[in-house]
């Protein structure tokens, strides 16, 4: 086939706005290093891509799925590793023993992201006995 014109094509695919997305997309996938179903002959890709279509050599399903997925986007979660839900889980039930109290929790965090260990577990202890809940006991 020395020309391809619209008409050669439009056999194939009736609707000229669905040729000319299969075609360019067709004629991207040729750019990104798809195989050639038909011989170049000095053609670029977008005349390549029209003679595979006219030439059913190219499947008009597979091009629009092609289509299809070049447009969708995919966000992907992270989602939380099995060590966070471990911490997750542990700050759920502190929250739960200690009455709701989430103020108690988030300051013993606070407290412990410090450089001193020891002053977590001071700010732990002085937040309890304010409370009446030392570590100690109520009193």
């Amino acid at each position: 086939m020395a020309r391809v014109t619209v008409e050669d094509c439009v056999v194939r695919i009736p609707n000229r706005f669905d040729l000319v997305m299969m075609a360019s997309q067709r004629a991207r996938g040729i750019s990104a290093g798809a195989q050639l179903t038909v011989d170049r002959d000095d053609d670029k890709n977008p005349v390549v891509a029209l003679r595979e279509i006219a030439e059913e050599m190219v499947s008009p399903a597979d091009l629009e799925e092609e289509i299809i997925k070049s447009m969708q986007t995919f966000v992907e979660m992270d989602e939380p590793e099995d060590e966070e839900m471990d911490m997750l889980a542990i700050q759920q039930d502190m929250n739960t023993e200690m009455g709701g109290d989430a103020g108690y929790v988030a300051t013993l965090e606070n407290a412990a992201d410090g450089d001193d260990g020891a002053a977590a577990a001071d700010a732990g202890g002085d937040i309890m006995a304010t409370i009446g809940e030392g570590p100690s006991g109520p009193g």
